[in-house]
This record gives C-alpha cells, structure tokens and sequence, in this order.
C-alpha cells in the first residue's frame, strides 16, 4: 500500500469521546494524514472500515457491544488495515501483543508513544506491509480467545445496509456454507465469515448444540426428534425445518433427555 497523494485516511475509534479527540489531537498535526474519521461504538468502526477503507485505525479494545477485537474478526487478515490497539489491559495482555509483534498503546499514553506508534505505522503502510499484519492480529486473537474463552450472546452481522448485533437468541440454526456460517432467524438469514467450529468454541453448550458436521441448532427451537435410519434421527425445529441428527452427536442431545 502506497501513501496516497491526499494523505492517509485514519479511523479512530473509542466509546469515550475524549480519548478520541485525544488521539485526534496528535494525529492531525501529522502532515502525512488526510481524512481522519471517527467511530464511538464497535459496529459504526466495522462500517466505516469496509464503506471507507482507511489505511490505519486506532482501536480501542474495551469497548461494550462490539469490542476492539469483534471489530478485527469481522475481517479477514488480507482484508484489515494496518490496525494499532488501544488498550488498557493488563500485563498477560500487553505480553501477548509484544509476542505477536502487534502495536499498541497503553492507556495512559502520551505524546512521544503515540507519535511513535504512527511512525511505525505510517513505515507500515509505505513500505506496502498488508500481508504480516493481518496475520499477526490473527493469531493474537486466536492466542487470547484460547486463555480467555468468553460466551457469545450476540454476534455481529452485515445487513442490508449496515453491520448490526445480532441477539443470538434469534437464531434458530446455524449451517455451515464453506469459509462461512449461515445464521437462520425465522425469516431473515445472515452470512458470517467464520467456521462452525469456531463458534461451536464459543457458544454456550446449554443454549446452542450441533446436531452434524455442518449443524448446529438452537434448544429452545427443537420441537421434536424423530427416528430416521442407520441410528440417525432427524430433528425438527418449531419452525417446520428438519435437520439430520447424526450418530456421531446424538450424545449432544442425550444429555437434555429429562
């Protein structure tokens, strides 16, 4: 990526508007930036990430909703702009980022650190640097998701015409499609690029279980199994639609059993 003749466009994003301008404030009087935008909650930063392709965002990582990294896993790596945290974490955390080479800055920082995360990000993007860092992020991600499982009870979601979180209480079932998961809430179907794998990891097992390799359905949704063949069962959903409940996780289902 080459710096473009108007300048770089930078993202800011913080749910606290002073820590915006504040990073505002010093990134402005860089002659080497153009727009600068600004996002207060995690879903606008997805939005303004994919309409407006920024080359650096300045990304809060506590932020409710949507933190920093729902805002990173909402991309693939080749598709992320050059990506400095903004973190109040702790030392397990800031350990991981040096791990993994990611910049960051820790809150509180001052003038001279937050110069010199631009430096360096501005080289980034000079140089043309897109490949390693997305896949830096990438595993930072799948290092902290590891050691710190949290349970999902929205998930971010692209709409017709803008990204929203998606209570996961909606959804029926899930189906695998390739590189990505269809989420099935009654009328509406939503695409999310991850596998079911991955979300299996992070939904929580009482609400949410896989029926197949390609399935994975809502509890509260099932209305009734029924016997198929080959000691398969197919479940059917209060909505009408059938799923084949296969051997292999028929014990996921046993556990409920009254």
């Amino acid at each position: 990526m080459k710096r473009p003749s108007a300048g770089l466009k930078v993202l800011i994003v913080d749910d606290e508007r002073p820590a915006r301008m504040k990073v505002r404030r010093f990134v402005s009087a860089d002659p080497d930036i153009g727009t600068i935008f600004e996002a207060g909650d995690g879903v606008r930063a997805v939005d303004v990430i994919r309409d407006e392709s920024p080359d650096l965002v300045f990304l809060d990582v506590q932020m409710p909703g949507l933190d920093g990294f729902g805002v990173v896993e909402a991309f693939p790596p080749d598709a992320l702009p050059h990506v400095v945290f903004v973190t109040a974490f702790d030392e397990y955390a800031v350990r991981a980022f040096d791990v993994h080479a990611v910049d960051y800055l820790l809150k509180p920082f001052d003038a001279e650190r937050i110069t010199r995360a631009l430096e360096r990000a501005k080289t980034a993007i000079t140089r043309g640097a897109d490949g390693g860092d997305g896949e830096r992020v990438e595993r930072l991600l799948a290092d902290i998701r590891r050691d710190r499982p949290e349970r999902l009870d929205r998930l971010l979601v692209q709409g017709p015409d803008r990204a929203l979180l998606l209570p996961l209480t909606r959804v029926d079932r899930l189906e695998s499609a390739r590189n990505y998961v269809v989420l099935h809430a009654g009328r509406e179907t939503y695409r999310v690029r991850t596998t079911l794998d991955r979300l299996e990891q992070r939904l929580d097992p009482r609400k949410f279980v896989r029926v197949s390799r390609t399935a994975m359905v809502n509890i509260e949704r099932i209305a009734e199994l029924k016997p198929w063949s080959h000691g398969d069962w197919v479940v059917v959903l209060a909505d009408g639609s059938k799923l084949r409940l296969t051997r292999r996780f028929r014990g996921r289902l046993e556990r409920f059993d009254p």
